[in-house]
């Protein structure tokens, strides 16, 4: 909690958060039936339990919560109910959580109202920007919430000039600029951010963990809980210590109770099937270990021309069923999940046969080599797009944040690529 002295604070922390998306809906696990579901689906709630148990455990003085923090409308009540107790646990703890909504929990997209518990806990107000000063602290919030889920001008121009002499905090939902799979809302720049005269820009929306400037700081926490194999790492919040009116550290908490990674394994020519097997053991254990006992979700990706790719290939389904064996021996079950394993593989000399060759498959080859993946994945979003523009029941049964948008197109077209660069060097 804060040090005072006298009548003046010297230091408080609080916890910056954001993009909880609780509840986010994950397809696709039921087609692996050793998937663990449960543990997956109800990692966006252990995060923000870990969180709260944090923010009370280490007496921090608030809470800011930089939106999303749900998918739009609630599967059923229990998501608002959730979110609700947490808060109100960090409220009985005499913890305050300010917040704003985003594109994901946009004031258009809610049908069921949330009704913050006690006088601390608020998500300001989504017509304009307001501040909200602390009670007992010197400490001004200021904020606005999305009213629809695609806000496109720059709403922090309007944000409320600092109070002077306390300590300044600017809660906005944005991009900062163009970012690749993340729609550029509330647009705006570092430069226009830094001359606003706010202490500490407490951003939310792009889902990894970045510090924009440090004078005054400008960062996104990244996302709580990692969702996909596309956000990789660790996840979590930042835990800011404030003294005499100054940021003197932000420090990265991870809180998230499952792991994303991708582990790809290079393998050399000379490399059978044991080789290759104990080369991504152990690649997988180093995975493992950067998780720090969390369940970790993992994709695997082999490559290179090898001696094993003759095993591989005659029987992929074994292959893989023995790499989950590796795993299983790493950890045990229930603790390493391997979400898909890719064999992009060759003969050994294949490579330098195909080199020599003058013929349309060379040619076809080559230039599958050199052709950019992500440029690809862009056309392949625009053409999808189009298609369903012309298939609106289709695309509104998909939904907006899967039609034409997944974060997946970039990886499959990787895949393809690779897969077909495969079957063309044998």
């Amino acid at each position: 909690m804060a040090e005072w002295h006298g009548d003046c604070v010297a230091t408080f922390r609080f916890l910056h958060c954001a993009d909880l998306h609780l509840d986010s809906p994950l397809r696709g696990l039921e087609a692996d039936p050793d998937a663990p579901a449960d543990a997956i689906r109800g990692a966006t709630r252990q995060a923000l339990i870990n969180l709260v148990d944090y923010a009370i455990a280490r007496r921090v003085d608030f809470v800011v919560a930089a939106g999303d923090l749900y998918d739009g409308d609630w599967q059923d009540w229990r998501t608002g109910q959730f979110l609700i107790g947490q808060i109100a646990r960090l409220s009985n703890a005499g913890i305050p959580l300010i917040g704003i909504r985003g594109n994901h929990d946009a004031e258009s997209v809610i049908t069921r109202r949330l009704r913050m518990p006690g006088d601390s806990a608020r998500l300001l107000d989504h017509r304009r920007a307001e501040t909200y000063r602390l009670p007992g602290l010197p400490v001004s919030i200021h904020g606005q919430s999305f009213a629809t889920r695609a806000v496109t001008d720059n709403i922090a121009l309007a944000y409320p000039a600092p109070d002077p002499d306390r300590f300044n905090i600017g809660l906005l939902h944005s991009s900062v600029g163009e970012r690749e799979l993340h729609d550029n809302y509330a647009p705006c720049s570092v430069a226009q951010l830094s001359g606003h005269g706010y202490d500490y820009w407490a951003l939310g929306h792009v889902h990894a963990q970045e510090v924009l400037a440090r004078d005054p700081w400008i960062v996104f926490p990244g996302n709580l809980q990692g969702r996909h194999i596309n956000e990789t790492g660790a996840k979590g919040a930042m835990l800011v210590t404030v003294t005499d009116g100054h940021v003197g550290d932000a420090l990265f908490v991870p809180f998230d109770t499952v792991r994303w990674a991708r582990v790809d394994v290079r393998l050399a020519e000379d490399a059978g099937e044991d080789a290759a097997l104990t080369q991504v053991r152990t690649e997988l254990a180093t995975a493992y270990e950067q998780a720090e006992g969390r369940l970790l979700a993992a994709r695997i990706a082999l490559s290179g021309a090898c001696a094993a790719h003759e095993t591989f290939s005659g029987d992929l389904g074994a292959a893989r069923e023995k790499i989950r064996t590796e795993a299983l021996s790493i950890a045990g079950p229930g603790m390493i999940w391997i979400e898909r394993i890719d064999f992009s593989t060759t003969r050994p000399g294949s490579r330098e046969a195909m080199d020599d060759r003058q013929d349309a498959i060379a040619a076809l080859i080559r230039a599958l080599r050199a052709a950019d993946g992500n440029d690809i994945a862009a056309e392949v979003r625009t053409y999808a797009g189009a298609m369903l523009d012309k298939a609106s029941p289709l695309r509104q049964a998909i939904g907006p944040e899967h039609a034409a948008q997944s974060q997946d197109v970039g990886d499959l077209v990787h895949r393809a690529r690779d897969l077909l660069l495969g079957m063309l060097g044998e």
